[in-house]
């Protein structure tokens, strides 16, 4: 047996095409532009490249697309007018502080600074809370886990009564709201992490097994039931047989596919979904600062 391979890029497309359509008709109907700011602090190559990257979604979206590069050695007091002056733009529905930030800034501070229905990271913990208590329609959820649930519904559909999911990985900004997510749609949930005892046993018994841990294959064939689904957040640099570096997961890809029912592959699996999720949510804010019932994603 061959596991299913998931098109995460044909599936974000799809979402960012209903971002597209709902975009223009908020803007004929409502005459409404979703306007996105994304904020950046230091040079950091990578964070440099995700923000280029949804900068430039943004605009294929038709969004009103802001960026903001600070330098380095910005304080904290400079960052939080940033973000209060957005805070109070009526033209901008979703703000964004790319992370990491440099090692001198308070990260949770900024993050919780953010207004929560301009949150389109899903990181406030009045976002956080609606989801933990099953409001899903109320707040603006995570971009990684919507991304990953959106994924399984594709195998299983919005309805997952009886099926037991495992989550390896408890982080604030993915294992909790994917357990949160999973419980939601009606499975019964293991939140595993690294004090998990037995850990690849308690994944055998998972028909939808979700890796974030940051450990480039560490989920092996046996550690999988057969037929599940495999979804895999890992995103790990590792040498090539050529010493160039090579994108992986947390799953050994080829072992663990000869098993599973579904697996997605990385790249190319839950990564363009985050994309597409956070213009889903930006999206989702501008309708509701509307007064319009925003779009299912």
């Amino acid at each position: 047996m061959t596991a299913t391979v998931i098109n995460g890029k044909k599936v974000a497309g799809s979402v960012l095409d209903l971002v597209k359509s709902a975009t223009a008709s908020l803007e004929q109907s409502s005459s409404v532009i979703p306007g996105l700011a994304v904020v950046i602090v230091g040079e950091d190559p990578a964070s440099h490249a995700y923000v280029g990257a949804k900068s430039r979604m943004a605009k294929q979206c038709g969004f009103r697309s802001l960026q903001y590069s600070l330098p380095e050695e910005s304080t904290q007091q400079e960052l939080a007018a940033l973000v209060e002056k957005l805070n109070v733009d009526e033209t901008i529905h979703g703000i964004l502080v790319q992370l990491p930030l440099p090692k001198h800034l308070n990260a949770e501070a900024v993050i919780q600074s953010i207004k929560a229905d301009k949150d389109v990271d899903g990181l406030h913990v009045v976002n956080a809370g609606k989801l933990a208590t099953g409001d899903l329609r109320g707040g603006l959820i995570s971009c990684t886990p919507a991304g990953a649930m959106a994924l399984i519904r594709l195998s299983h559909g919005d309805d997952l009564s009886g099926l037991s999911a495992v989550v390896i990985g408890r982080s604030n900004l993915f294992g909790k709201p994917m357990s949160a997510l999973l419980l939601a749609a009606n499975a019964t949930v293991t939140t595993a992490h690294s004090r998990t005892k037995e850990l690849a046993e308690v994944c055998r018994q998972a028909d939808i097994l979700v890796a974030a841990v940051g450990s480039p294959g560490m989920v092996r064939a046996d550690w999988v039931k057969q037929g599940a689904t495999i979804i895999d957040v890992g995103i790990n640099r590792v040498p090539g047989s050529d010493g160039t570096p090579r994108l992986v997961g947390d799953v050994s890809f080829d072992e663990c596919a000869s098993v599973a029912g579904f697996i997605t592959p990385v790249p190319g699996g839950v990564g363009p979904m985050t994309i597409a999720m956070l213009m889903a949510n930006t999206v989702t804010a501008a309708y509701r600062h509307a007064g319009r019932t925003p779009p299912n994603f």
